[in-house]
């Protein structure tokens, strides 16, 4: 059987933590900003964590085992 490979797209925007979680950004912090609160754009830096079913799909697509 061959050896399956990584998502290449997927992986730039992922960050695999050393436990094996999943991070991203946040979207819509581009451009546009002067609509948006100082709060919201303060919340919008932060990273947020993949969880649940979307998770474990990322996992299978990416070949990271937990």
């Amino acid at each position: 059987m061959p050896k399956a490979k990584s998502r290449k797209s997927i992986l730039n925007r992922v960050k695999i933590t050393k436990r094996g979680k999943l991070l991203r950004r946040q979207s819509f912090r581009r451009h546009l900003k002067s609509s948006k609160s100082a709060k919201r754009l303060k919340n919008l830096r932060k990273v947020k964590q993949f969880k649940g079913y979307y998770a474990k799909k990322l996992r299978k697509a990416l070949g990271v085992r937990h």
